[in-house]
């Protein structure tokens, strides 16, 4: 696939299927997608019982009539989405070369993203889903020619509240793109500092973008040249866990204590706040099962580095400040 600007057509095309997939689900309020799963997981445990006990079939006939099911939805996931994954990465179709981490270009990110967090930090207490929206979507317009991501296929997106919240915030998941449906769904236990940044973050998979560090990439990007300033600072404290881990890698620790005694307290308090709150909620036994599973998914589907891919991040960031010093 070649990069959003070389491509027109496959990008006209994608934004027309997507569009008819879009216009279908939001006939409907809730997740549709969340609910599909939910029904197809309950039918292929329940189907067996049923078909043994009341119907008298055979185990053998049971078992492929449950695994043609699987196989259509394995077709359909692929054909709505899963072809994706086989796209050029960011560096190939932005043709931005990859910059490896060294001292020096890791200590002047850090830098000058800590003091781009620390003027951007307004108190976030409400969730203004509009001008979230209306921001996200202008300036995912405004980037998609020169960060190789698609148009929005629309000016109103709609974002739905995932449809088992309690269950998903008992493993730590804050979104989802629903790939059956074409829809981006939310958790309802967002708190108004994460949502900007999620929203943008989902927004970008329901583009076709499969890769989470890129997805984390394109939120930070689109959140921080907002003018809104609860939007511009979500985009910057969206990443802050993921420079923190990484600085603690590369930075001795003097050195890290340091550059952490330099982040506003008021930021380091809503962090705390922020790590309590999820903590609170998260299921360490459902969580992992949940965490092994989506591994296994993503680097089922080129995504090597697993779940570590979420903080790589980092890497594109870098990546992308080393070569705008050049442009």
């Amino acid at each position: 696939m070649d990069s959003c600007s070389g491509n027109n057509l496959f990008a006209n095309n994608l934004s027309f299927y997507l569009l008819r997939f879009v216009v279908f689900s939001n006939l409907f309020p809730f997740a549709i997608g969340d609910l599909f799963i939910f029904l197809s997981i309950a039918g292929v445990i329940i189907y067996p019982i049923y078909a043994r006990l009341r119907k008298k079939l055979p185990w053998k006939k049971i078992l492929l009539r449950d695994g043609e099911y699987l196989l259509w939805i394995y077709v359909w996931f692929y054909l709505a989405w899963g072809l994706n994954y086989s796209q050029k990465n960011f560096y190939q179709r932005t043709e931005i070369p990859y910059t490896a981490y060294t001292p020096e270009n890791f200590q002047e990110f850090v830098d000058d993203y800590i003091t781009q967090l620390n003027r951007s930090y307004t108190p976030v207490n409400s969730i203004n889903q509009d001008l979230i929206r209306e921001e996200t979507v202008r300036i995912y317009n405004q980037l998609s020619d020169s960060l190789g991501v698609h148009r929005p296929p629309h000016d109103h997106p709609r974002v739905k509240t995932m449809l088992f919240t309690p269950f998903i915030s008992m493993v730590g998941v804050t979104g989802s793109m629903g790939p059956f449906f074409c829809e981006f769904t939310l958790n309802g236990d967002l708190l108004p500092a994460n949502y900007p940044a999620t929203y943008a973050h989902e927004l970008a998979h329901l583009l076709g973008i499969t890769s989470e560090a890129e997805a984390n990439f394109y939120a930070y990007q689109v959140c921080t040249r907002s003018q809104a300033m609860g939007i511009r600072f979500s985009g910057y404290f969206s990443v802050l866990g993921h420079v923190l881990g990484n600085a603690k890698r590369l930075l001795s620790e003097e050195e890290y204590a340091k550059l952490f005694q330099r982040i506003r307290p008021e930021i380091i308090e809503l962090a705390k706040n922020n790590q309590a709150y999820w903590a609170a909620k998260y299921s360490p036994v459902v969580g992992a099962v949940q965490d092994w599973i989506y591994d296994l998914y993503l680097k089922g589907n080129k995504i090597e580095s697993g779940r570590q891919n979420y903080s790589e991040v980092v890497g594109l960031l870098i990546s992308y400040q080393e070569w705008k010093k050049m442009n």
